[in-house]
């Protein structure tokens, strides 16, 4: 799938549909009450009272977001089993990024120049736009460059990301736009664990696929060649798939087959740590849609990326 840079104003980015909300960001939230945003959408305070987004859709599902990394940690569907899993070793005090969920990796995906995955995960994002469309509540948040940022990679940016709910489904868009005055690249990766019973989890759709294994040696990946059908994870797997399947099937050993549907995520990323997290790896595989190769975008162009998770 080719990476397509596309010309938009900030101001272009903005659905007329969507309804701006008041700004809300992980610094300036203070109250302990709840507050309805709109319908479906409620703010709160969470773990380390933080502030959480809480959505709820007219058919029962529910999510919930951190503005702190931008991260969702979890998504139930009606029947009220969380699909995302986030690690008993998380924490929630801002020292490091939420273990769980749906982190961002941006401006790097792994290691390099910066820290790892980048700097998206450790910063508070904003609540700016909020609606809700026939039962299905939808959020935006924002992140943008500041001192930290610039620490670390001396760009000006805005990364937009949108959040839609509904009965059986959670989708994202991902918009990063470069408001600088030069070009730069990124690679980026949304890190989502997935909650599972790894001895029964299966991944489809990414046979015939270029393979980069970091197994055994992170830092020299094998290439190779994906031959299988159905991808299981009898012990440590840490694996890139390059030009992958727009499409996967997940089946996470619990009963549940997930739909894992991207537009412009290039890329695939499976891993599960197996005995080098003994206390949980038992309980979640991360498929992470991903792109690996840098994005080039000049002055004013922005990037964007859909991921569709659908429970079947």
């Amino acid at each position: 799938m080719a990476m397509v840079s596309m010309q938009f104003s900030v101001h272009s980015l903005n659905s007329p549909n969507l309804r701006p909300t008041k700004r809300y960001s992980g610094m300036a939230f203070a109250t302990s009450n709840k507050e309805a945003v709109s319908l479906g959408v409620k703010i709160t305070q969470g773990e380390g009272n933080l502030p959480k987004l809480v959505l709820t859709s007219g058919g029962g599902s529910e999510a919930e977001i951190y503005l702190f990394g931008g991260c969702i940690t979890s998504w139930k569907v009606p029947s009220g089993r969380d699909l995302l899993f986030v690690r008993p070793d998380a924490v929630f005090d801002k020292k490091k990024p939420i273990s769980g969920g749906i982190p961002h990796c941006f401006p790097q995906f792994g290691p390099g120049p910066m820290q790892q995955h980048g700097f998206a995960r450790n910063m508070d994002w904003s609540l700016v736009e909020s609606e809700n469309v026939e039962g299905n509540p939808i959020v935006t948040l924002e992140l943008k460059d500041g001192p930290y940022s610039h620490a670390m990679w001396d760009f000006s940016f805005q990364a937009r990301y949108k959040v839609i709910l509904n009965t059986k489904s959670i989708s994202t868009e991902l918009i990063v736009t470069n408001t600088d005055n030069k070009p730069f690249s990124f690679s980026t990766a949304l890190h989502t664990y997935f909650r599972a019973s790894i001895t029964g989890v299966s991944v489809r759709g990414l046979k015939g696929c270029k393979t980069l294994n970091k197994d055994p040696d992170p830092k020299n990946p094998i290439e190779g060649r994906e031959e299988r059908d159905a991808i299981t994870f009898p012990g440590f797997v840490d694996c890139i798939y390059l030009d992958a399947s727009d499409e996967l099937h997940l089946e996470n050993g619990l009963g549940d087959v997930i739909s894992i549907r991207n537009t412009n995520w290039s890329d695939t990323v499976l891993w599960n740590p197996h005995v080098q997290m003994e206390a949980c790896y038992k309980d979640f595989v991360c498929v992470e849609n991903a792109k690996i190769g840098t994005v080039q975008l000049e002055p004013k162009q922005a990037w964007i990326a859909k991921q569709h998770l659908c429970i079947g």
